[in-house]
């Protein structure tokens, strides 16, 4: 997802250089003929209406509704299903990582955006439509089939990424960039939030509740008995994507045709990554940042990716606690960029962030140590003999409730790490070099995604058990929380830098 922009940071530094990729550092051209006037067109409205679109499949698919559906129905196992969905994104991760340097870097060259992607949409809204036909029973797709189809759309979604991203210039000019990336932000959590709620309304709520705005049956018949109320986001996913794809292809300017085939443009790309990696290598604490990065970056990522099949396997919730679950978060990590730009302001960037992964390490180690029964490992709870907290239809006992304030405190540090991520490496890269550093910031998200699915898979594997599988992630972000203390640089005030002799 698009993460908020930092305050302070200039227009022609990260959000646009990242924006872009390894192909960042072809952008001098680029900046001087599309600097704009800051304001938002219609084609860069359409750029980010996209991010709503896009958006959803996240947030209803992967993390809160779809995969715990799979985990705990279809597999039957919370822990071999946890099993099972980090080794299909950890399969998901290395084929990203052995393409996605290479369309980033090579989308200058081959031009015209629109119909790369284009293929990728149409190839995600059918792969994320026959994922309807998973089945409780395995009578429509099987296991494997339903695991091999989200595989392919997980890959999709990645080159869609870049892709999308690679527009932004172009569909609000430099000065506007900061604008439409705000903009695709809010977008982004706005559809999510409403697509959850409307989840909750149509298909979770019917019948559980005697509330006078709630259906009395789930809409359009569907048979909770045989899960469609949780089978079908993937045909709402699917069609929010395809709806949010409409204005970008309509109205969001493209790139001129370079006249480059396609192999050779491919060929020249891999050539400007060794040239930005021979850039980047000149700075060291940059480097170290950089490479600390990579490991609490896919951490706090996996956290969010695994919250929901472990809330599923562990807290035994339904869909119902995870769609409100999902609706509060969101609504919580707003906060989050804000939290971000004040931490960045009061301590500087890297002490925020430092701060920012201590907390989620926290937070994460008492999430692991909740159960039904249980409250921080020693705390036993006895749901009958204290009753329901409330006579609402979720979180009616206490591990449940603090359960949920746990990962609100993920919500808005992990946000908030976002922001300041970004905001550090402007501090420890000159200027100058900026595309070149911001080129190599997205290439390390993409190049190391299969981290944490691998050691959830084998921390899985390993304990037999969720928690031991997710408790893998904080050696994650331990190793980047370490890798920090060997920055220098990065505090509250913007410093020259210089490269190492």
């Amino acid at each position: 997802m698009t993460d908020p922009t930092p305050a302070g940071t200039p227009i022609a530094e990260s959000p646009i250089a990242e924006s872009l990729g390894p192909a960042s550092v072809a952008t001098p051209s680029i900046a001087a003929e599309l600097g704009g006037d800051g304001r938002l067109t219609r084609g860069g409205v359409a750029w980010s209406i996209f991010e709503g679109g896009r958006d959803p499949y996240v947030i209803l698919m992967t993390i809160f509704i779809f995969m715990p559906y799979v985990s705990a129905t279809m597999v039957g196992d919370p822990v071999k299903g946890q099993e099972l969905i980090s080794r299909f994104q950890q399969y998901a991760g290395w084929t990203v990582m052995a393409t996605g340097p290479f369309l980033g870097a090579s989308i200058d060259k081959l031009g015209p955006r629109k119909a790369w992607l284009a293929v990728t949409v149409v190839g995600m809204v059918p792969l994320i439509g026959l994922l309807w036909f998973a089945k409780p029973d395995l009578s429509g797709l099987s296991i494997i089939a339903t695991m091999t189809i989200a595989y392919g759309a997980n890959v999709l979604f990645a080159w869609s990424e870049i892709l999308h991203n690679s527009m932004l210039i172009r569909a609000a000019g430099l000065k506007g960039a900061h604008s439409a990336s705000g903009l695709a932000l809010s977008l982004g959590n706005a559809a999510s939030v409403v697509a959850l709620a409307f989840t909750a309304w149509a298909f979770a709520l019917p019948g559980k509740v005697a509330w006078a705005w709630v259906p009395a049956h789930p809409l359009f018949g569907l048979n909770a008995a045989t899960h469609e109320p949780e089978r079908v986001v993937a045909i709402l996913a699917a069609l929010i994507l395809a709806v949010g794809s409409i204005p970008l292809f309509l109205f969001t300017p493209d790139a001129p045709k370079t006249g480059v085939p396609v192999l050779r443009a491919f060929k020249e790309g891999a050539a400007d990554l060794w040239a930005m990696l021979t850039t980047v290598r000149r700075y060291k604490d940059a480097v170290v940042y950089l490479a600390a990065r990579m490991f609490f970056f896919d951490g706090m990522n996996g956290v969010l990716f695994f919250y929901g099949v472990l809330a599923a396997g562990v807290m035994k919730w339904g869909p119902l606690d995870l769609l409100a679950s999902g609706i509060l978060g969101s609504i919580v990590a707003t906060f989050g960029g804000q939290v971000g730009r004040w931490l960045d302001h009061k301590i500087g960037p890297k002490n925020a962030l430092r701060l920012e992964i201590f907390m989620t390490i926290l937070a994460l180690s008492g999430m692991l140590g909740m159960a039904p029964d249980k409250i921080l490992y020693f705390w036993r709870y006895d749901a009958a003999a204290h009753g329901p907290l409330w006579g609402g239809p979720v979180f009616r006992t206490l591990p449940s409730l603090i359960f949920l304030v746990i990962g609100f405190t993920n919500s808005i540090f992990i946000t908030a790490q976002y922001a300041s991520a970004r905001t550090a490496l402007t501090r420890l890269t000159p200027p100058a070099q900026t595309g070149a550093f911001f080129g190599v910031y997205a290439l390390a998200g993409v190049a190391t995604a299969w981290l944490a699915p691998s050691l959830v898979n084998i921390g899985t594997r390993v304990t037999h058990s969720q928690q031991g599988g997710f408790a893998s992630i904080i050696l994650l972000l331990i190793v980047g929380l370490i890798g920090l203390l060997f920055v220098k640089g990065g505090g509250p005030e913007v410093t020259a830098v210089a490269p190492d002799p």
